[in-house]
């Protein structure tokens, strides 16, 4: 039968030329038989020869009894080229390395290469076995309807020593590692992928909880304010941890509520950029320079193309800030405020004094008052009062409680003191809140910013 050709009308890119030198290095050092896909998932041709004129080729029967052209040397059309190509795109989405295992028991592992951001194409290996080699040489036999003898299917599993998981996990590693070295670019993209998929994955765990929170599709949490005044005071604190997990409970929250409306979280993350930039967390700066750093991270939230890209985003941008008042501020009453802020959302539901929350922290009451101020922005009483209304805010709209109930379970003295503050905060009354279904409380301070996004979604 005449062979069929690898077409070499398009020219492999230089990059994987490369890439596949270096492998055959890695190859004869670990014992593998390895192969290059370029960015459309498809073996380079130059992989053609060393890849089919060997049968220590874990694909070799695969290929000869089960492929659309036995015999042949079409490698885009092998039985097992869908798996292969879901495992070079899970490697790309992740940024990483990807191990997984065939029908037959034959282990494979694969990294992405990247020119420039872009994907390029992948490293792939094989040449270990995932199961006893007698289970593998009784599947070739079933695979190839018993036109392979015991004896050839034993000859043939017995080339491949068994890989243990640590060995196949180390050198999927040195694979990942040579795939950052063959990789061109200003940043590490790998690391981008990497850490962008850690980021949907802490997303996705929590939309799931909020799937068993709110079952029909007519329920949903809000927006919310009270995560957004938890961001802001995380950021003050310089605590990046806290500020990064908040941040993705914020998203979650939007990124349920709003299923499939890009530009509208897109237009959130503007107004919360906006409020954050406000701040003014780092003495010293002028307008200018707040300016500056406000117009560059509009413009990256701006050019966002995809949920991925919008939240690593964000989570650079309050990295960044909590970095800046960790370098003019410091960290020094970090644990104190930490303690105080704590106490104060497990008790606002109470009355609170100053002299109670400034014992909590482990400071007096005159110091702790002054310190609250400069590294908050806002002094206690503020403070208690804006987390209250932004709770009696979500009560009103997703509950039916009296504005009585509401006043006692958010704090409030009696429903007079609770209607005053909740108007001096929002502009409206309580009962008009609930009546016109809420909505963002606009007024909340002078560093917020109110705005109806929706003629921007429209355009």
């Amino acid at each position: 039968m005449e062979e069929t050709l690898p077409n070499l009308a398009t020219k492999t890119d230089p990059l994987l030329l490369e890439a596949y030198k270096l492998l055959l290095l890695y190859a004869k050092a670990t014992g593998t038989l390895v192969s290059v896909h370029d960015n459309n998932y498809q073996p380079i041709p130059e992989v053609y020869d060393d890849y089919i004129n060997t049968e220590k080729n874990t694909c070799f029967y695969c290929i000869k009894h089960l492929g659309n052209k036995p015999n042949t040397r079409d490698l885009v059309n092998t039985p097992c080229d869908e798996m292969h190509v879901n495992a070079i795109k899970e490697a790309h989405r992740f940024g990483g390395s990807h191990i997984y295992m065939c029908d037959l028991g034959f282990m494979f592992w694969t990294s992405p290469i990247y020119s420039e951001g872009a994907y390029a194409g992948s490293l792939l290996v094989t040449g270990f076995l995932g199961i006893d080699p007698q289970e593998v040489s009784q599947g070739l036999s079933v695979m190839t309807g018993g036109e392979l003898s015991e004896e050839e299917s034993n000859r043939h599993s017995e080339k491949f020593p068994m890989g243990k998981s640590k060995k196949i996990e180390a050198l999927a590693e040195l694979l990942l590692v040579l795939a950052e070295y063959l990789s061109t670019g200003n940043e590490d993209y790998h690391k981008i992928l990497k850490r962008r998929a850690e980021q949907q994955f802490d997303l996705s765990n929590q939309i799931a909880e909020l799937k068993k929170q709110y079952p029909l599709e007519r329920m949903s949490p809000g927006y919310p304010m009270d995560k957004e005044r938890q961001l802001l005071s995380a950021i003050k604190r310089g605590d990046n941890a806290m500020g990064r997990r908040i941040l993705n409970e914020l998203l979650a929250i939007l990124l349920f509520s709003n299923p499939d409306h890009f530009k509208f979280i897109q237009c959130r993350a503007i107004e919360l950029v906006v409020l954050l930039s406000r701040t003014n967390i780092a003495p010293g700066n002028s307008e200018e320079v707040l300016l500056e750093r406000n117009n560059y991270y509009l413009g990256r939230i701006q050019d966002a193309k995809s949920i991925e890209e919008l939240t690593d985003v964000l989570h650079t941008i309050v990295d960044q800030l909590a970095g800046d008042i960790f370098s003019f501020q410091g960290v020094r009453h970090a644990a104190a405020l930490r303690k105080a802020e704590q106490y104060i959302w497990e008790h606002y539901t109470r009355r609170i004094s100053l002299q109670e929350i400034a014992q909590i922290s482990g400071l007096s009451a005159p110091y702790f008052s002054t310190i609250f101020k400069e590294e908050v922005g806002e002094n206690l009483s503020s403070y208690l009062n804006r987390l209250r209304v932004e709770k009696a805010s979500r009560l009103l709209t997703e509950t039916n409680l009296s504005l009585s109930e509401i006043a006692g379970s958010c704090g409030f003295e009696d429903q007079s003191w609770f209607s005053k503050i909740f108007k001096s905060y929002t502009g409206v009354s309580p009962g008009k809140y609930r009546t016109h279904g809420g909505g963002r409380v606009s007024e909340i301070s002078e560093d917020n910013i109110s705005g109806d996004y929706r003629s921007i979604i429209e355009k």
